[in-house]
């Protein structure tokens, strides 16, 4: 009996539902297979590729996925164009650093079936797990990242956005896994990499010049923030490093704002 049930289980994991994937990606070809797979359940699987170099979009042709190219570097810009070639009435964002758990596949498809009876939001805050450096971290966040395709008003800003939506929205219980700042290396990439976006938009908004002073403040609360809000100094020597480095951040975008506005 036992056998039984599990190969229902396994048979209604399998089912289709009718929901369109979006992924963000570039230079993710190591990681989207893993993402991907994780998912046999889609409708629809759409790779949203902002200027790869490596085989993403290949890669995500070969798996079965629509490759859209953007290579805006405006992530709201990226995520619509996701949107406007999606097929299905749900719309599911992942990053190519997260995965999906049994737990939310069963959580994704009972909100559908609510959704179906009339007593279910339009979108959902999905809480994640994080791992810094390989380590569990202690805080967790979240974003909206399942919405009703009709429900979409847009996406505001070029960084950290956020999803616009007309109706009710509600939090998941489940959690997705966030694997991210994997190693130094990749971190400082990236680093120098947004910090120019980052000072960029800074400078666009008007930002007051920057002096000594604001550049330790900035250092501060990155530092302030990773270690005591989030409880990093429970991740030991990988908490402060993670700390340290959420600071040297904060560092580096102004002092790339200071150079644009001596310029």
């Amino acid at each position: 009996m036992g056998r039984r049930a599990t190969a229902v289980r396994e048979t209604i994991r399998m089912e289709r539902l009718d929901i369109s994937v979006i992924t963000i990606a570039k230079n993710e070809a190591r990681q989207l297979a893993d993402v991907m797979s994780g998912m046999p359940w889609a409708r629809e699987y759409i790779v949203v590729d902002d200027g790869s170099t490596d085989e993403t979009r290949t890669l995500a042709a070969k798996l079965g996925a629509t490759v859209v190219e953007g290579k805006s570097g405006d992530f709201s810009a990226l995520r619509m164009l996701g949107a406007q070639r999606a097929r299905s009435p749900w719309l599911f964002y992942i990053d190519a650093d997260e995965r999906v758990t049994p737990e939310i596949t069963e959580e994704i498809r009972r909100t559908m079936q609510e959704y179906r009876e009339g007593i279910s939001p339009v979108a959902y805050t999905i809480p994640r797990d994080n791992y810094y450096l390989g380590a569990h971290w202690p805080y967790r966040d979240g974003m909206i990242r399942l919405m009703r395709k009709d429900a979409l008003l847009g996406w505001a800003g070029k960084l950290h956005e956020t999803a616009q939506i007309r109706g009710k929205t509600g939090i998941f219980k489940t959690f997705l896994i966030h694997r991210t700042h994997r190693n130094l290396e990749e971190m400082l990439a990236k680093t120098n990499a947004w910090s120019s976006v980052e000072a960029d938009l800074r400078m666009r908004a008007g930002h007051p010049n920057v002096v000594w002073w604001r550049l330790l403040r900035v250092m501060a609360t990155g530092f302030w923030d990773s270690y005591v809000r989030q409880g990093g100094w429970r991740a030991g020597t990988r908490g402060l490093i993670e700390s340290i480095y959420q600071g040297f951040s904060l560092f580096v975008t102004y002092a790339k704002l200071w150079e644009l506005q001596r310029t």
